[in-house]
């Protein structure tokens, strides 16, 4: 008995891409208007937050060298996110089939794994404060939106025609 693969479908890359920068939109407009300001330096302070988990405390003092940093950081997380999602679901199809619900769950293991995993491997060095459930609440929720895009995006990134 000969053991074929069943055919993998081709990744569309440009959907992945477009995926990501639009979560990482989504996420920019969140904590912008959740946590930051929508003047010029609240605009650069959001990007070097980001980057502080690269630069450490030392992306506040970097400017705007630093926050173009943070975006570049942020947009490469978020499609990678999609691709990350494309991937396995090229290898488990069913992943598919329900994009909300799946979205909803795969945006909560994003929430956990960002927050509890690499947040604390990295420069950032620790874990969100549970001091304010309301911003973990909708952080999660905006998170679950988030999964549901990377969903989508990774739905048509192997769409077979």
């Amino acid at each position: 008995m000969s053991s074929v693969r069943p055919f993998a479908p081709r990744i569309l890359w440009a959907f992945v891409l477009i995926g990501g920068v639009l979560v990482a939109l989504g996420d920019f407009i969140f904590a912008t208007t959740l946590w930051f300001s929508w003047d010029a330096e609240g605009l650069r302070r959001v990007f070097q937050t980001i980057a502080v988990g690269v630069l450490g405390q030392a992306s506040y003092d970097g400017g705007t060298q630093s926050a173009v940093l943070g975006a570049v950081l942020h947009v490469l997380m978020a499609t990678a996110f999609v691709a990350i999602y494309t991937l396995v679901a090229r290898r488990f199809p069913s992943l598919l089939a329900r994009p909300v619900v799946l979205g909803v769950l795969y945006g909560v293991v994003l929430y956990v794994v960002m927050n509890f995993v690499v947040m604390p491997l990295s420069r950032v060095g620790r874990s969100p404060s549970f001091a304010h459930p309301d911003w973990i609440a909708y952080a999660v929720l905006a998170h679950m939106l988030f999964g549901v895009i990377c969903v989508l995006f990774a739905r048509r990134a192997l769409r077979r025609d």
